[in-house]
């Protein structure tokens, strides 16, 4: 066995240990969704299976920040970082704008996508967990280094592949942890549960090991579309956070939902 060989099966299998396996009521939410909205599941392996292919590259995109090992080594740090925290506050589309000073100088923050839009200061975003629909509020995290946890589905398999060809061009790229939403093993791609960007975070950080009752929500509401929500059809996205919703009771974290009941 060559030299790289062994050491993409270490870093393969040492990164399993990174998270903890899925709640299998979040992967059963997953399936829930699918037949719900009517979405191949097959879709949802190709998106997840062409991110495995192009991320197994020594140098995915022409970055080697973006190799099997530096990826491995950035979701380790992420992991440190985020159990060091003091307090951490996972911020949703609905958020109101969020100035850090006032959340003190220990506060840590996750963004949902474009959410990451609604916070002044981006030092104090350890990640943005997202689908890649955040637009420029997106961008400007990942211009600011800001780790990205970008997740692959059926309908997205085109824009994360453009987010990254995008952002491999700049000088500086973000650090990358990669996510799906099928039951399939995929290398070094991991399922945390939950399905819109909001509760995928939450499920993220439980998946990190975190304890959710130390964590806090901001702007997480199900009864309407929120300001850093992406281009979206109103109608449609209040059905979704529905599910935003039983995911995060799943999680018993339902009582940070706004107007909870």
């Amino acid at each position: 066995m060559n030299l790289t060989i062994q050491t993409f099966l270490q870093h393969a299998l040492a990164g399993r240990d990174v998270f903890n396996d899925a709640l299998e009521p979040l992967l059963a939410l997953q399936d829930e969704v699918r037949e719900a909205f009517g979405y191949a599941l097959q879709n949802d392996e190709e998106s997840a299976k062409q991110m495995e292919y192009l991320f197994s590259k020594p140098q995915p995109f022409g970055r080697e920040e973006w190799s099997i090992e530096q990826r491995y080594q950035a979701t380790m740090s992420l992991r440190e970082r985020l159990h060091a925290a003091e307090k951490l506050y996972v911020v949703g589309a609905g958020s109101k704008t969020i100035r850090t000073a006032e959340f003190g100088t220990q506060a840590r923050f996750i963004a949902a996508d474009g959410a990451v839009g609604a916070v002044d200061d981006l030092s104090k975003v350890l990640c943005v967990v997202s689908d890649g629909d955040g637009a420029e509020h997106l961008q400007q995290a990942a211009e600011s280094s800001v780790h990205i946890v970008l997740h692959a589905h059926g309908d997205n398999l085109e824009t994360w592949n453009e987010l990254c060809t995008k952002w491999a061009s700049m000088k500086s790229v973000p650090s990358l942890t990669l996510t799906h939403q099928t039951r399939t093993t995929f290398s070094e791609i991991h399922n945390p549960g939950g399905f819109t960007d909001g509760d995928r975070a939450l499920c993220f950080l439980h998946s990190m090991g975190l304890d959710l009752m130390h964590v806090e929500c901001l702007g997480f509401s199900t009864q309407e579309v929120g300001m850093w929500s992406g281009a979206t059809n109103p109608v449609a996205k209040l059905d979704k956070l529905q599910w935003m919703k039983e995911a995060m009771i799943r999680l018993g974290v339902g009582h940070h939902l706004i107007n909870y009941d």
